[in-house]
């Protein structure tokens, strides 16, 4: 088996692995850290690679913190009857926390464009994802024929327009065919019915 091998295996579940003690003592340190940090190399260099990450200039990898739990808080009617449909618990946004960490990753370095991301570690209160992100105008990524398509400028704020992998399975955009005629091309122009 080769290291890339072994990496991915002992992620597949962190749970019954090594990764989970490793991650027990990387928390108390990253609990302290600011929201997103840019990091030297990635945690999950299997995961990173297979993603589009190459050790070379114009690739950064950014460690973002996202709260766990909805972000809708909505207020319990004090007065009057109390009606069944409320809408107080189990509101949730239509983004997932991971294309949420990648737009505050792409809101620090906004000179960068979002590749991908993915899961890193999680406690009661957060998640953490690393984002890898691209210089669109370094000469290394230019001349590079397999990763220069993020330089056009119709790739500018992807992450904001929902083009990034995250961004693509919140919109549902994972299925194609019968039973996904509402999904294109957006969500907003069938009145959300696609999902």
């Amino acid at each position: 088996m080769s290291m890339y091998s072994h990496l991915a295996k002992e992620w597949q579940s962190p749970s019954k692995t090594n990764v989970k003690q490793e991650n027990f003592k990387r928390l108390i340190l990253w609990r302290r850290q600011p929201t997103v940090l840019r990091v030297e190399k990635p945690l999950r260099l299997d995961r990173a690679r297979n993603l589009g990450y190459k050790a070379k200039q114009g690739f950064v990898i950014a460690r973002v913190k996202v709260r766990r739990g909805t972000f809708v808080s909505r207020m319990r009617p004090w007065s009057g009857r109390q009606p069944t449909k409320m809408g107080v618990n189990k509101m949730t946004t239509g983004q997932s926390l991971r294309w949420i960490a990648e737009q505050r990753a792409n809101k620090r370095f906004p000179n960068l464009e979002v590749l991908n991301s993915y899961w890193v570690a999680q406690d009661g209160h957060f998640k953490y994802y690393e984002v890898i992100l691209v210089d669109p105008v370094q000469p290394t990524i230019v001349n590079d024929p397999k990763i220069n398509w993020i330089c056009k400028t119709t790739q500018k704020g992807r992450v904001y327009r929902g083009l990034t992998s995250a961004g693509k399975k919140a919109r549902d955009l994972r299925h194609k065919g019968i039973g996904a005629e509402k999904v294109r091309p957006s969500l907003n122009a069938h009145d959300h019915k696609g999902k």
